[in-house]
């Protein structure tokens, strides 16, 4: 009787704790989804990991707090995949954002795919808190000087392949744009699956669509994951101790295409192609530069007069040639000479004897 007693009055306090085991070994994102409704600058089918929180009723999204050791994610429930029985081509994509990181050193933003639901497993931990994951592809928003992973600066754009060493980077100062200055950025990002080509574009939020990328970087997708699911999402956090930076997504859409390999090109050009949803996609022309006109105005007044006086030039060989001159003769000395004539006068006889 004694040890029922015992058990009983223990009994709450071993149900406590076996709660609270079970609940830290569940992954910081099933205790903290969230999603976003009705918000026309995101998708759908984006849901909130993490410390990924809705700010301002919902118009746009801090994915990290200004603390150490802050994560979260913005993930695309929605899986796609690159080879599709339904499809005669492998799957394309395009995807847009808009986003900003205030001052200092932090991991920076991480647009990642992968292979798997990461966002079920999201552990918070490590850099961009994909901790163990090494099967994903990864545009880094990079504003931490790291020698050890082949960064330029704090101030680039690295393309990363199942790990966070950089294959190619872009220098984001060569744009007169810093990631972490705290201004709204928007990047555009495109992979055609029959090029195997990733160009990645950045410009202040309001300018238009680069024509030239930033990077771009060779990868065949389709033979990495063939037919497997692919979840797309987009990370950040504060892993190196120091950090408080905060990042945050303003608007964020992702789409896919699908274009026939007749019909592809290098570099990327998504004109004339209709996404998942049926719009069309555009890219900005380059905008008229008013010094360009006059060097062109230049150009063609110098070829005119080149060609106008190469006419006269030839004109004035052929004149030459058909033109006829009256000859001239040498004018030769004459010698003169003067004699003296005497004249004899003879009288008639008759005219004497008168």
């Amino acid at each position: 009787m004694a040890k029922f007693i015992i058990f009983s009055c223990n009994f709450p306090l071993i149900f406590l704790l076996s709660s609270f085991y079970f609940l830290t070994l569940q992954p910081i994102s099933s205790s903290s989804l969230k999603s976003l409704n009705n918000n026309p600058n995101f998708d759908s089918e984006i849901a909130l990991f993490g410390d990924a929180e809705p700010v301002d009723a919902g118009s746009y999204v801090n994915i990290t707090r200004p603390s150490v050791s802050s994560s979260g994610l913005l993930l695309r429930q929605k899986p796609f995949k690159f080879l599709d029985a339904n499809l005669s081509s492998p799957t394309s994509f395009s995807t847009e954002f808009t986003f900003s990181m205030t001052p200092g050193s932090g991991d920076g933003l991480l647009l990642v795919l992968a292979p798997k639901d990461f966002g079920s497993t999201f552990s918070g931990k490590g850099p961009f808190g994909l901790n163990g994951e090494n099967r994903f592809l990864g545009i880094e928003f990079d504003t931490e000087m790291n020698g050890n992973v082949n960064d330029l600066n704090a101030n680039h754009i690295g393309v990363d392949v199942g790990s966070f060493v950089s294959l190619t980077v872009g220098n984001v100062s060569s744009l007169n744009l810093e990631l972490n200055s705290g201004e709204k950025l928007k990047s555009w990002i495109d992979y055609v699956a029959s090029s195997k080509r990733l160009e990645i574009r950045l410009s202040k939020l309001g300018e238009p669509r680069p024509y030239n990328p930033i990077t771009a970087y060779g990868i065949d997708l389709l033979g990495m994951w063939k037919n497997e699911d692919v979840y797309v999402g987009i990370s950040s956090s504060n892993s190196n101790g120091n950090s408080s930076q905060i990042s945050s997504v303003y608007s964020w859409s992702f789409r896919l295409r699908n274009i026939p390999n007749s019909m592809h090109s290098l570099p990327v050009n998504p004109r004339g192609y209709l996404d998942e949803h049926g719009e069309h996609l555009s890219v900005h022309k380059r905008r008229v530069c008013p010094l360009t006109v006059l060097a062109g105005m230049i150009f063609v007044t110098g070829c005119g007069a080149l060609v106008a006086f190469m006419v006269l030039f030839l004109w004035a060989i052929i004149i030459s040639r058909h033109t006829v001159f009256p000859a001239e003769f040498p004018v030769k000395p004459v010698d003169f000479r003067y004699e003296k004539i005497n004249v004899v006068v003879e009288k008639d006889a008759d005219s004497v004897k008168k």
